[in-house]
């Protein structure tokens, strides 16, 4: 087997491509060989002899995968995250999906007359207050009150 090497680093500096991409043709090896100079080599590339390899693209299935799982939830760990805890979810946005669900559930027991005008603004002025962290807190609240409730459908 002959040494190549020399041709090989002078048709990649010609082809502009690393050494790794030059690919040589199995069946004229001993005429790549006799070539001395960078003018034979030359040739030989014009001929067909020596070319250079097509680069590899990066595949984006391992992307789309982890863009995928992000879209259901998951990765979202702690050494994923960057900035505070606020800056992900402002402060005003989990308030307000914490009130409105109480505050609808509020509505909807005055209006089916379980709880009275004064009974509803002291429960109103609570949960504006953050008394209730949520509508299931607001219940247990309620039935500790002895605020007879109905069971809700799904």
């Amino acid at each position: 087997m002959t040494d190549l090497r020399n041709q090989r680093r002078m048709a990649a500096s010609l082809l502009k491509c690393g050494e790794n991409r030059v690919w040589m043709d199995p069946d004229r090896l001993e005429e790549i060989a006799k070539a001395v100079t960078r003018g034979d080599v030359g040739i030989l590339i014009n001929g067909g002899a020596i070319t250079s390899k097509q680069t590899h693209g990066i595949s984006n299935a391992r992307k789309k995968y982890n863009q995928a799982q992000r879209k259901k939830g998951r990765r979202t760990g702690q050494g994923s995250r960057k900035g505070p805890k606020h800056a992900r979810l402002p402060r005003k946005e989990h308030w307000i999906r914490t009130i409105r669900p109480i505050r609808a559930y509020l509505r909807q027991l005055r209006d089916d007359k379980i709880l009275d005008a004064h009974r509803y603004r002291d429960y109103y002025k609570k949960a504006k207050g953050g008394t209730f962290r949520n509508k299931q807190h607001l219940k247990s609240h309620l039935l500790a009150d002895n605020v007879q409730l109905k069971e809700e459908k799904p």
